[in-house]
């Protein structure tokens, strides 16, 4: 996800990195900006894939509860003593079923990086052994909005929330990306469950039926080999988007009902 955390978390502090990290994020992913358009206060959020917790923070400033799954210990760790009291945090990958699993990172990182996954890639060097937890193992209730940032194992976290996502019928934004794995299953998965996709194009909502979000990756994916910092800086309208906002028929963003087309 980016090169800043690494390039400096084995001289800083982690929390003095967490608190760069989490200063940036929004600037490169305003779709944290916009959490009045489709999360609703109150209730229980759900930040699947903590890493420093930029998310997890906003959350826990909207939401009555919030549960982070972050399966790197050290990140885990942090998070814990850095969130404010209102958020769980659960050491735990995202997964289909209960039990150990290796997370994979890439050479002489501990996980800063944001790509730490399930699933081995050519980015990919060692692994570490975690436990793995599926969503509907959590007990959680009233949940509004999860977000999922799980560099390719998308379909078992969202597969094992199953349950809750029939139940609480919350707004998820999941991380898709076309380089790592095809994003076609998830957007199947999804929309047989009656859920629509939609991005955040500048500052337009735009429904993700009518974006090509594969060629659009396939053009900006430089802007992913920057660090922080320098993505930071990219014009929003240039951005790389990897951010779907999946809603519940009858639901767009921004809270009012999609039009009757019956």
């Amino acid at each position: 996800m980016t090169t800043l955390a690494a390039a400096v978390a084995s001289r800083l502090p982690t929390r003095w990195v967490g608190a760069a990290a989490c200063a940036l994020y929004p600037r490169f992913e305003p779709e944290l900006g916009r959490l009045a358009d489709f999360c609703p206060a109150g209730g229980t959020a759900l930040d699947v894939g903590g890493w420093y917790g930029p998310w997890s923070r906003r959350l826990a400033a909207r939401c009555a509860d919030v549960v982070t799954m972050e399966p790197v210990p050290h990140l885990a760790r942090h998070l814990e003593a850095t969130l404010p009291g209102n958020a769980r945090v659960v050491q735990a990958a995202a997964s289909d079923r209960d039990g150990i699993a290796r997370l994979w990172l890439p050479a002489g990182d501990r996980g800063d990086r944001g790509v730490s996954s399930l699933t081995r890639r050519d980015i990919h060097a060692h692994s570490v052994r975690v436990p793995s937890r599926t969503v509907d193992s959590l007990g959680l209730h009233d949940v509004r909005f999860a977000k999922v940032d799980v560099d390719g194992g998308e379909l078992p976290a969202l597969r094992g929330a199953s349950a809750l996502l029939r139940r609480d019928r919350p707004a998820l934004l999941v991380e898709l990306e076309t380089r790592i794995r095809p994003v076609a299953p998830v957007v199947g998965l999804l929309t047989g469950q009656g859920y629509r996709g939609w991005v955040l194009v500048a500052d337009a909502w735009t429904p993700l039926a009518g974006f090509d979000l594969s060629a659009h990756q396939s053009r900006t994916e430089h802007l992913v080999h920057r660090s922080l910092l320098r993505r930071a800086l990219v014009p929003r309208e240039d951005r790389y988007i990897n951010s779907v906002l999946f809603l519940p028929d009858g639901r767009v963003p921004g809270g009012e009902m999609a039009p009757d087309r019956s």
